[in-house]
């Protein structure tokens, strides 16, 4: 769940890391781009979607990133996460790991763009209970971007993080929609905004909107966000909504500051 970019890491965030490189120049001439690069955060919290990951707690996050000159590109990413263990006592799941590909590029003169691929969410587990369904999830997406504004979809072709309906029906073809935006106020200040809305099949009170507005700073030896995130997620702990986990809302609004460096 590449949160912190994809806000923060990405996106973030809160969505995938970015794939970037820098190049120096040297008596005129222009050095090789290396297509291999790395990623690493460390945040307040891990929001992904709008839902907190780790319980309101910190994260240590990073990743590394090959891109083709073609547009071809693979990466993995991880993150520490306590939502597993804390919705299933004695269950061990510390940790997130991402692996993803695609394929991406720009047309009509670089102000269009899209991405395609597919991402998978791995959580490593011990003791998780016989009734609780396998968290590991795969999504298929597709990007069209212009200029500072994408569009984004993801589908699911595998239960999404586990849910299953109150009548145990998988959730298998969730989807979710992402629109976003990232402008560029120079002197290496940024602003952010992103609106989305999960879908879970089959289970409508677990399909919720989220949204964040967020800046950041370009220091020069990395990257300070600050976010705001909030949703229209169920999380009365009262009546047992479903993101209500270890006794907290983990949908509600949250304010994240991150540093993340890029090489």
């Amino acid at each position: 769940m590449h949160t912190l970019t994809r806000s923060l890491v990405l996106a973030g965030v809160i969505g995938l890391p970015a794939l970037a490189a820098s190049s120096a120049v040297l008596a005129d001439a222009a050095a090789p781009v290396s297509p291999l690069t790395g990623n690493m955060t460390i945040a307040s919290e891990y929001v992904y979607r709008g839902i907190s990951q780790t319980h309101r707690q910190a994260a240590i996050q990073g990743g590394f990133d090959y891109a083709n000159p073609n547009g071809f590109y693979v990466g993995t990413w991880a993150s520490n996460i306590s939502w597993i263990s804390d919705a299933n006592p004695g269950t061990s799941a510390p940790i997130e790991i991402d692996v993803y590909g695609g394929f991406k590029n720009s047309f009509a003169g670089g102000d269009w763009n899209y991405d395609v691929g597919v991402l998978t969410y791995n959580y490593p587990t011990n003791n998780l209970p016989a009734a609780a369904a396998n968290p590991d999830t795969t999504e298929l997406y597709g990007l069209i971007g212009y200029k500072w504004v994408s569009l984004k979809y993801s589908q699911s072709t595998t239960n999404l993080f586990g849910w299953k309906s109150p009548t145990n029906q998988d959730s298998k073809g969730s989807g979710y929609l992402d629109l976003s935006a990232n402008y560029d106020l120079g002197a290496g200040w940024g602003l952010s905004g992103h609106v989305g809305h999960q879908q879970v099949k089959n289970f409508s009170d677990a399909s919720y909107t989220d949204w964040k507005l967020g800046v950041t700073k370009d220091v020069g030896f990395g990257t300070v966000g600050l976010n705001y995130l909030d949703t229209n997620s169920k999380g009365d702990c009262s009546k047992a909504e479903p993101y209500c986990v270890g006794n907290k809302d983990i949908g509600s609004g949250t304010l994240v500051l991150s540093f993340g460096k890029t090489f």
